[in-house]
């Protein structure tokens, strides 16, 4: 099972200009109650499916969809992925870099704000249930 070690902080600042490309990303979860994990590492898998494969699946996840614009930015010999989140998670951006392991040296841009590393209000699966724009509720 592949373990993905990453670092998530907040976005302060200007990020699209560095950026090298984007995407357009709609995340659901079919079950989100098994496997949790937290902190630095997490299994994961990703495969890539068609569209309409996607749109099906979406059809059988939770309540709570994920919407969201990945723009990829260089840093060193790794990459940030910046998530600007639409829907009810609009007015949140975060930041993650990839890493070999939990404590190899990475480059912090200027943009990237607080570590919030293990912070699970900041997954996903928690955003999907509990969106950005309830937090002051």
């Amino acid at each position: 099972m592949p373990l993905e070690i990453e670092r998530k902080f907040l976005v302060r600042g200007e990020y699209k200009s560095l950026s090298v490309a984007h995407s357009h990303i709609v995340q659901g979860y079919i079950c989100s109650a098994r496997g949790r994990q937290g902190g630095l590492s997490r299994y994961e898998f990703e495969k890539e499916i068609t569209k309409e494969e996607g749109l099906s699946l979406l059809r059988l996840c939770e309540p709570g969809i994920i919407d969201k614009i990945r723009w990829i930015v260089p840093a060193g010999k790794h990459v940030y992925e910046v998530d600007e989140f639409f829907g009810e998670n609009a007015g949140l951006t975060v930041a993650e870099i990839e890493l070999s392991a939990e404590d190899e040296p990475y480059l912090r841009l200027p943009f990237i704000g607080e570590e919030v590393t293990g912070d699970r209000k900041y997954y996903n699966s928690q955003l999907r249930q509990r969106p950005y724009t309830t937090w002051n509720e």
